[in-house]
Parts: C-alpha cells; structure tokens; sequence
C-alpha cells in the first residue's frame, strides 16, 4: 500500500471506531489529537468517563491488540497529560486508555482498559 493508501486506510478505521464509540453513548471529543509528543487517535467521554483511544487496523484481530507497543503508550500517555492541560475541566474525569481493533470487513472491536501507567 502506498502511504496514501494507508492514511485513508487509517482515517476509515477511526471512523469506523468513532461510530463504535458513538453507538455506545461516547461523545467523540478529539480526532488525531496530535502534539509534538504524540498522538491519540480519538478522545471520548460519556459521563465523568474520559477514554483516549488508540484504533488499530489490521488483518487479524490478534495481531491489531498486540500492536501497541510500551514506546507508544508512552507517547499517547505524555499526550495525554497535554490533553489534560489544555482542558481543565477534564482533569477531574476518570481516564482511561482503551483501543479499537478494526478488521476489514468485521464489526470494530472495543478494548476497555488495554493499559494503565
């Protein structure tokens, strides 16, 4: 696939993703909330709950759950914090990272809870 290929590919995922969320009653606060220490693919809340969100496209869904390696929650946690920074009114929410697994052709797959710092 060439990197255009891809970042459709990836923009259809998080779509798919928000959706997902959406139907689960999640507000969809952010999309590719991105700065110079990282990136989440989409910021959610429903309630005091606050998700960031880490969507994964692969062939298996597997192989989509595994892909989240330390390196990179560490940099969707420092974006994180940024997040909260700039949103104040946030910092008193409960957070937490979950990932959405999305397999061509396949309902999204929601992951609560994948990790904690």
């Amino acid at each position: 696939m060439s990197r255009t290929d891809t970042d459709r590919a990836g923009r259809t995922a998080e779509t798919a993703a928000a959706w997902l969320l959406r139907l689960k009653g999640f507000r969809i606060l952010e999309r590719r909330f991105a700065t110079p220490l990282g990136e989440i693919d989409l910021v959610a809340c429903r309630g005091d709950l606050l998700l960031f969100v880490e969507v994964k496209r692969r062939g298996e869904l597997a192989a989509a759950g595994e892909a989240i390696l330390p390196r990179q929650r560490q940099r969707i946690a420092r974006a994180a914090e940024i997040f909260l920074q700039r949103r104040p009114a946030a910092r008193s929410m409960r957070c937490r990272f979950d990932v959405v697994a999305v397999v061509p052709w396949r309902w999204p797959v929601h992951l609560p809870d994948a990790w904690r710092l």
